[in-house]
């Protein structure tokens, strides 16, 4: 069946919505940011750099090759590539703390690339959408405005998180109170938001489930294998490895959404991917971090991460 054929019901209103959740989501994330996070990855920038080009440069590129060499029908593989396109997501912090790994890396990375994502989630999904010459016609044919992109996630990611480090930095003692109620809120939000147009849509997605399920794992499989490979390979230690394959493999799915309600509303192949990865991630990445809490890590294995929180 080929997914041109799926319709999914659209309420306008849900754009407002997801863009809010995406914006709190944000804001709650940077309440706990420092300038020193920056400062800290300025000095001591190996694991970070190592990340953001698995983030940004080898999961983007390994998705369109994927998608090219597989001829993924063009709608399920502009889904694919925006969602690799996208930052890592807020949640991969949590996800690092339960798997014992380096959280100050994890909340350093998450800062960093919210921030370079403002250009360089516009800038990929635009380059590797059109370098594959099964997604180039659709895009040309939606004719995306690039400044419009970049506005918008300039919007929902890059504004709540200078308000939320310059609340956290005014209001610490509110910070301490609000900062994990509203990561709480924003995640039951967020699935309810899901459920809700899984519910709407439920006969769209049963009917469609064998075209976007597989590949929705195959893919999260591929962005956590990233990350990890691209520590181990690079010598980084262990709590490294485990911050750096959340941060990889737990994108920012909400902002896809936010993408796709603005500009390709009508691309029902594009929702199905990005609806399915706010789910699948989280079960992927809450069971690695269970399997990894339940193997402790050695004492000079916990020496990076411990100084880290030591400095912050």
């Amino acid at each position: 069946m080929n997914v041109e054929q799926v319709n999914i019901a659209f309420d306008p209103s849900s754009l407002v919505l997801i863009n809010l959740i995406v914006a709190l989501m944000m804001f709650g994330v940077s309440l706990d940011l420092r300038a020193e996070d920056f400062r800290r990855i300025a000095r001591a920038p190996r694991a970070p750099v190592i990340g953001l080009l698995a983030q940004f440069l080898l999961l983007p590129a390994l998705t369109c090759l994927a998608c090219w060499a597989l001829a993924i029908q063009p709608e399920l593989a502009l889904g694919m590539t925006l969602i690799a396109a996208c930052p890592g997501g807020s949640f991969s912090n949590i996800m690092t703390w339960m798997a014992r790994g380096n959280v100050a890396l994890s909340v350093s990375m998450t800062a960093v690339s919210s921030v370079a994502a403002s250009v360089l989630t516009p800038l990929n999904f635009a380059f590797y959408a059109w370098l594959n010459p099964h997604t180039r016609p659709l895009l040309t044919q939606i004719a995306l405005d690039p400044l419009s992109l970049l506005l918008l996630v300039l919007l929902v990611l890059g504004v709540p998180l200078l308000a939320g480090m310059w609340v956290g930095r005014r209001f610490p003692q509110l910070t301490l109170k609000v900062e994990k109620p509203l990561r709480l809120i924003a995640l039951l939000v967020m699935l309810a938001f899901v459920t809700l147009a899984f519910s709407r849509n439920l006969q769209q997605f049963t009917q469609h489930f064998h075209l976007f399920f597989w590949l929705v794992v195959a893919h999260n499989a591929l962005a956590l294998g990233t990350g990890y490979l691209s520590a181990r390979l690079s010598g980084l230690p262990p709590a490294d490895r485990r911050a750096l394959t959340l941060e990889v493999g737990i994108q920012n799915s909400a902002l896809g959404l936010v993408i796709i309600f603005t500009f390709f509303p009508q691309a029902g192949g594009m929702l199905l991917i990005a609806a399915f990865w706010g789910c699948w991630h989280l079960i992927s990445g809450l069971g690695l971090a269970w399997l990894w809490s339940r193997h402790p890590l050695q004492p000079d294995a916990l020496l990076t991460p411990l100084a880290n929180l030591g400095e912050k």
